[in-house]
């Protein structure tokens, strides 16, 4: 009998043990059951706790609610894989930054895959922005010539296309520069750049025929005919929008040297382009320009005449220096920084029906070893009306 009684506490004490080890299997299925499941997810700033995402931008790292999360192996942002670390996971908290390539198939799906091969997927976007165009190198391009098209969030896949509806050939892809072959059917007007996250039309145009003051097809004004390079022809300057002007000789310091213009009864019509609103309201429209420096303006002053009733010698001055490397570039100045200068010289600008006058004076200190070519003069809005 003495045995017997020794057996009961061994068969009690292993009864004990048999249900705690049930009760702590059954608490470590955890909520739901086990099952992983995500609640939400937030911003990780403490003051900003209850705001609630349903998307984010690369790099920002979010907070993922939730529960039986602690077994996180890895986390997928459409088909990119972010990178995880342990010390950021609990059973209800992953903490996370969306990764900064760019997605190329897109789902808009935030995939967790866990140690033992489960996967759990949560509706959540990463917000990339539409594309932005900026500007272009230069706003006119043969047809067959390659344009840059200056800007951001420039993501492959992504297409050009021009007024008229031709898509242009990509040669390369940056961030921030694309490089397209121009289309035999491109024709003036806006380009529109078209990415996986958006479309954008420029705010600018290409091959911009608008409001052109001062042009060499043809000739007009009292000064330097000599100076058109006739298109078609063979010259060192390839021509990008018909004939042009080129300079190309020594300027003695301070000597008067009239590239263009006159004023508006030599000029005729075209000395009427630019837009009333332009002299009236400035600050709404852009003075352009193409230049090509075969050889650098690094002395001397150029002066621009746009939009007076009479020349102003003074002023406007576009300093050295200026280095496009032999390429065309279009050359953007505000407006009112011109007619700033004039009224700084005393004179204010004031609309005329008759038309313009205009010049293209260089005359400044330091000689200069000019060869210089210009184009398509004008005055164009900053913002193009809707």
């Amino acid at each position: 009998m003495k045995k017997i009684y020794q057996l009961i506490p061994l068969l009690l004490m292993a009864v004990v043990l048999t249900g705690n080890f049930s009760s702590c299997t059954k608490e470590n299925t955890g909520p739901n059951g086990g099952v992983p499941s995500i609640t939400y997810i937030r911003v990780t700033e403490p003051m900003k706790s209850d705001s609630l995402l349903v998307g984010a931008y690369q790099g920002n790292l979010i907070a993922i609610m939730g529960v039986n999360l602690q077994d996180a192996n890895q986390i997928w942002f459409n088909d990119q894989r972010a990178s995880l670390t342990p010390t950021y996971i609990t059973s209800t908290t992953i903490m996370v930054s969306v990764p900064t390539v760019i997605p190329e198939v897109i789902d808009n799906q935030l995939k967790i895959i866990f140690a033992n091969g489960d996967t759990l997927k949560y509706p959540f976007k990463v917000l990339i922005p539409e594309p932005v165009v900026s500007n272009m190198t230069s706003e006119y391009v043969l047809a067959g010539g390659t344009a840059t098209i200056n800007g951001d969030y420039f993501y492959k896949p992504l297409s050009v296309t021009f007024q008229g509806g031709s898509v242009g050939e990509i040669v390369s892809v940056e961030p921030k520069i694309i490089k397209v072959k121009v289309p035999a059917g491109a024709q003036p007007g806006q380009i529109t750049v078209t990415t996986n996250f958006g479309v954008t039309k420029s705010n600018f145009w290409f091959r911009d025929n608008r409001n052109i003051f001062i042009s060499s097809d043809p000739f007009s004004g009292w000064w330097n005919a000599s100076y058109v390079v006739n298109y078609p022809g063979t010259t060192q300057v390839p021509a990008i929008n018909g004939n042009y002007f080129r300079v190309t000789k020594k300027l003695g310091s301070w000597s008067w040297n009239e590239f263009a213009g006159g004023p508006a009864s030599a000029m005729g019509d075209i000395s009427k382009n630019i837009p009333d609103e332009a002299i009236l309201k400035p600050a709404l429209y852009n003075f352009k320009f193409e230049v090509n420096t075969v050889k650098p303006y690094n002395n001397s002053i150029i002066s621009f005449n746009v939009g007076l009733n009479s020349e102003v010698n003074s002023a406007y001055k576009w300093n050295p220096p200026y280095d496009t490397k032999g390429q065309w570039q279009t050359v953007v100045i505000p407006y009112e920084e011109v007619v700033a200068s004039y009224e700084a010289a005393g004179v204010k600008l004031s609309v005329n029906p008759a038309g313009y006058w205009t010049r293209v004076l260089c005359q400044g200190p330091g000689d200069l070893d000019c060869d210089i070519a210009f184009d398509n003069f004008r005055v164009v809005l900053k913002t193009l009306k809707k």
